[in-house]
């Protein structure tokens, strides 16, 4: 129904978004990984895909056609609902997930928030030739951008991130502490990530 929103983020969260278009504005769910595209943007194109239920309507975000492109190759394997999708593409990029499924590695993607073994079989059995024809673009198993340094600023914003998606205090200061020891350039996002493979 929907293909995207183009107009003012009027509010940003890590887990949602507020993009306002013709004067109404649309909450939008999103990944960490949009979030942190749409941060520090005034107006954006976001790409949609609209999910009907008996109880609700809701409209999930992109920052582009290639996350959403897996998000719908997600929620089409049994068991997989849009909630575990998102959380799994806050977990690992685009192109972390291609080379994951590609390579068949059931163990890292069970490391996601809610999903077993099962069912991260499940959707490498369901996904590696989709993926590949889907040609979501891979990148080194494991690289990821590390552009600015952690700094304190980094460590509370992740910290708050974490807080959003329902993580306890404690153990996200536990293992964000230890992701900044191990990983000192990352960025917010990449701090996000490595702390949500370790929750």
């Amino acid at each position: 129904m929907y293909d995207y929103l183009n107009g003012i983020i009027a509010e940003l969260t890590p887990t949602y978004a507020v993009v306002e278009c013709g004067g109404v504005g649309y909450n939008v769910a999103i990944s960490l990984q949009t979030y942190c595209r749409l941060e520090g943007v005034e107006r954006a194109k976001v790409y949609v895909h609209h999910i009907v239920r008996e109880d609700a309507q809701l409209l999930y975000g992109f920052a582009d056609r290639t996350e959403r492109e897996l998000f719908r190759l997600l929620i089409g394997v049994s068991g997989v609902g849009g909630g575990t999708a998102r959380v799994i593409l806050s977990t690992y990029s685009p192109s972390e997930l291609a080379n994951i499924i590609s390579s068949e590695n059931a163990v890292l993607l069970k490391n996601v928030k809610g999903l077993g073994l099962k069912t991260a079989q499940k959707i490498i059995v369901d996904l590696r030739d989709k993926v590949a024809a889907a040609a979501v673009p891979m990148g080194e198993p494991g690289s990821m951008a590390a552009t600015a340094a952690a700094n304190s600023e980094a460590y509370q914003e992740a910290l708050q991130a974490l807080g959003m998606l329902g993580f306890g205090k404690a153990a996200s200061e536990k293992v964000l502490k230890r992701v900044v020891k191990e990983h000192p350039t990352a960025e917010v996002e990449e701090l996000i990530r490595l702390a949500l493979k370790q929750l």
